[in-house]
């Protein structure tokens, strides 16, 4: 991702990347919040899943079709 810092991003992330960082943390707040701000080990599972979940909409809002569990077969 060299290119990112050539046009100005000053993260260094592609616009991509920024989308998923984003959806992931929106994700990841959304879920603390349900979970009166603390994270369980046993709740991992069930946390990663939401974040997926989260990342297959914007890949599938960038793509035009649905990823993963929801595309035709």
């Amino acid at each position: 991702m060299p290119d990112a810092y050539l046009v100005g991003d000053p993260d260094g992330l592609s616009p991509l990347l920024t989308e998923l960082r984003d959806a992931v943390a929106r994700e990841l707040h959304a879920q603390l919040a349900l979970r009166a701000e603390r994270l369980e080990l046993a709740d991992v599972p069930e946390v990663a899943y939401q974040v997926t979940l989260r990342i297959d909409e914007l890949l599938s809002r960038r793509g035009g079709r649905s990823r993963g569990r929801h595309s035709p077969a």
